[in-house]
């Protein structure tokens, strides 16, 4: 009786299985789709305009942290962002790259003008206040500490290093760690603005 019960139990499942069609590989970044923080950002951008995610609504926006001193990790984000744009083609007008700086004390609206579209014009930077940037900073868990000299202005901002990506209805979606190849990027912003 329970061997019958066990086979018709298995049988069940195995037609559930079936009647799922195809399932999709997973994604290259780390899925964190319904995570609870990364909700949203308000802060300026290098015209004194207010941005929040609702500005960029049906567009996927990529979100990371750095700040324009930073000796490698962030240039070298940048360029890998300017990479998948590239790899995107026609696609990639409906990706917006946002650059949130965390040292508001030395990255002005001047310099951040200058120095995210030389990667690409189409990226953006954002800054805050010192208090606007705790709290992005805090909602986006995202590590940062000045370190080194810090009297003289010459210190360096260790923080984490890795890049949000969020789907074209404003949902955080995937993380990447620092490094990650361009094309692998790519092909999950693809899979996002396909509506995956």
């Amino acid at each position: 009786m329970i061997g019958r019960l066990l086979a018709a139990l298995l049988a069940a499942c195995l037609l559930c299985a079936c009647d799922a069609g195809p399932r999709q590989p997973g994604f290259n970044g780390t899925d964190i789709t319904g995570a609870d923080y990364a909700k949203d950002f308000s802060l300026t951008d290098t015209q004194g305009r207010r941005r929040n995610l609702a500005d960029f609504a049906g567009r996927a926006v990529a979100v990371f942290f750095g700040y324009t001193q930073c000796p490698d990790v962030c240039p070298t984000t940048l360029s890998q962002m300017a990479a998948v744009m590239e790899l995107l083609g026609d696609d990639a007008d409906r990706l917006q790259v946002v650059f949130i700086t965390v040292d508001p004390e030395r990255d002005t609206p001047a310099l951040l003008a200058d120095y995210v579209p030389m990667f690409d014009a189409r990226f953006i930077a954002l800054y805050g206040s010192v208090a606007e940037t705790r709290q992005v900073t805090r909602d986006f868990r995202v590590f940062y500490r000045k370190s080194g000299d810090v009297s003289a202005n010459r210190y360096t901002v260790d923080h984490s290093a890795g890049l949000y990506l969020f789907d074209p209805s404003g949902r955080l979606r995937l993380f990447f760690r620092h490094g990650e190849a361009p094309e692998r990027i790519a092909a999950d912003v693809r899979r996002l603005l396909a509506g995956d």
